[in-house]
């Protein structure tokens, strides 16, 4: 059993030291690296049901059986909650099930794609073995919200309460959607400034071509990405786009700022989770925090309070992109490209700020709730978010090409768009696809997505 991750005790004195704790982020462009995240739903391949926990066959038992391949087991009161390897990988657990791959910080997109491909395989044989699969979809095609079972992590006893008090479909957002989200790296104050507002005003740009949600409960919705117009109905203190990130004043102190006036989960002590919902960081720090008297924060409290905002594009020591459905692996592996490319070549970082560099938060936010309906043929100004993603995947394609990052057959990172680039070409988005399918070969059968998406 592997030993808990080493928490921060370090006293909070001021707020200098969580402005510090950001910018010890900045790292030089010769050791910036790629992180990729992505959610799949689990379910038995007998009757298509999600996974519960301690179920035959159930998320316990393939966690267990994950362990023949090296990975290490993470508990929470005697209850296996995640897996985790030495270099920096995990595999952790969403509020209802969904099993995500935290892949390690690594070089190039070949390395990116050859973990999603190892993974995948893995999940294959074990499931194989256990009657079970997974599908990578933006929100959960079929089950209702009463039919998906609530993992016994104490942070998601917390976060389900108080979801319910802040918006109509928090829970849903926790129990029914999967995500594919990328974490880039920063030079310095001046470099994480221009790469949040890239990503800011570019993320509905990938919520367009990454659109994957078209159906709730069996039908086909309106929306495009339902799981992105969940997040337009979550919790308002801790979601969407941020307006501050626009001003050309935006640095670090910013970011720590906002964080101090999102509302509090949960603080942990001692292996439990206890509730300080709705309070003040400020107040913690002060020593007035009603959940425990008297007690100042340390940085362990920061880092995990930093966790519990989620607007669009999330600044940690690292930036994550945050705005795209879940998918199958060849756009597991696009997403990290699109934004390597936009991101971690000057002239390509120009070229995209050059596209929206007067573009307001206000425009930004009408943009985000757009997507969500219309994918890329949503209006702005007087284009469309089809064409806009035509000129930000040419500006990637040659971001990653003078990378030059090569495997070993002498191929650069830039085929990695290939399907980004059919989606742009054909105008057609997975939902788009799906929906077709519904209404045509499926026959109205919704149980077919299962049968053609699974990995």
């Amino acid at each position: 059993m592997s030993a808990p991750a080493k928490v921060d005790t370090t006293p909070i004195e001021s707020k200098a030291q969580l402005v510090e704790y950001l910018e010890d982020g900045c790292k030089q462009p010769e050791d910036w690296r790629i992180g990729t995240e992505h959610e799949k739903f689990a379910f038995r391949t007998d009757d298509l049901r999600p996974l519960a926990y301690n179920g035959n066959p159930g998320i316990r038992e393939f966690l267990t059986a994950m362990q023949r391949f090296g990975w290490q087991p993470i508990s929470e009161h005697d209850q296996v909650i995640a897996l985790t390897r030495p270099d920096g990988s995990n595999i952790t657990l969403e509020p209802g099930g969904q099993v995500e791959l935290s892949g390690a910080p690594v070089s190039t997109l070949h390395q990116t794609c050859e973990e999603v491909q190892e993974h995948l395989r893995q999940i294959r044989e074990v499931g194989r073995d256990l009657g079970i699969a997974m599908i990578g979809i933006g929100f959960n095609p079929k089950w209702r919200r009463e039919d998906m079972p609530w993992m016994p992590k104490g942070r998601y006893a917390i976060m389900r309460a108080h979801m319910a008090k802040m918006g109509n479909l928090g829970q849903d957002m926790m129990l029914r959607t999967c995500t594919v989200q990328v974490n880039l790296d920063f030079a310095d104050e001046t470099d994480m400034r221009r790469k949040m507002r890239i990503g800011m005003a570019l993320q509905p740009i990938a919520t367009a071509m990454f659109a994957n949600s078209p159906f709730v409960e069996g039908e086909v919705t309106e929306y495009q990405s339902y799981r992105a117009h969940c997040w337009t109905d979550t919790d308002p203190d801790r979601t969407g786009v941020l307006p501050f990130v626009f001003d050309d004043e935006f640095g670090f102190e910013h970011y720590v700022d906002y964080m101090l006036d999102v509302p509090m989960y949960f603080i942990y002590r001692d292996g439990k989770y206890i509730d300080a919902s709705g309070q003040s960081f400020r107040d913690f720090m002060a020593g007035e925090l009603p959940a425990r008297p008297g007690e100042k924060p340390t940085m362990g409290d920061w880092t995990d309070h930093l966790t519990t905002a989620f607007p669009e594009v999330r600044l940690k020591r690292f930036i994550e992109m945050r705005g795209a459905d879940g998918g199958p692996w060849r756009r597991v592996c696009a997403l990290p490209a699109l934004w390597v490319g936009l991101l971690y070549d000057r002239t390509a970082r120009d070229a995209a700020y050059d596209i929206i560099k007067d573009w307001t938060a206000d425009e930004v936010n009408e943009l985000r709730e757009g997507v969500t309906l219309h994918g890329l043929h949503t209006q702005f100004r007087d284009t469309t978010v089809l064409d806009i993603a035509r000129r930000a995947l040419c500006i990637a394609r040659d971001g990653l090409k003078r990378r030059n990052r090569v495997d070993f057959w002498g191929q650069d990172e830039s085929h990695f768009l290939a399907t980004l680039e059919q989606i742009v070409d054909t105008g057609m988005n997975p939902a788009a696809h799906k929906t077709a399918a519904f209404n045509g070969r499926w026959r109205h059968n919704i149980d077919r997505a299962f049968e053609e998406y699974a990995f």
